[in-house]
């Protein structure tokens, strides 16, 4: 019942702009940090962007910074991440992942999305 869905994944090219979307349900987003996440083929799963949930402060790995936005829409239960500037390395399955408290760390992840996959090809 209670799940995390991610949409909003597709082919797009470089230079290009995307917004995929974190749907939560069974449970309101109010007291939970959510996290984004990416895997691409050969590489580990990273770290990508955080929203906190004391603060609702944002968080972005070196890679995206200035690119990436990270935001919530509390009236549809919904985080978003809005991607500008897409580059082919930014190609990857993105996960969204949600945790009671501050910490936004992939081990404490408790409700895990199945991924939504971003090709930036030209």
């Amino acid at each position: 019942q209670l799940r995390v869905v991610e949409s909003g994944g597709g082919l797009v090219q470089p230079g290009g702009s995307l917004r995929i979307s974190c749907a939560a349900s069974g449970f309101t987003l109010d007291y939970y940090t959510i996290g984004w996440f990416r895997q691409a083929p050969g590489k580990e799963r990273e770290r990508v962007s955080c929203i906190y949930n004391n603060d609702r402060s944002t968080k972005y790995s070196d890679s995206v910074k200035g690119r990436f936005t990270i935001s919530i829409d509390n009236a549809k239960n919904t985080v978003y991440l809005q991607m500008n500037n897409l580059k082919p390395e930014d190609t990857a399955v993105y996960y969204c992942a949600a945790v009671v408290g501050r910490l936004c760390l992939s081990s404490v992840m408790d409700y895990w999305g199945e991924g939504t996959l971003v090709t930036v090809s030209s």
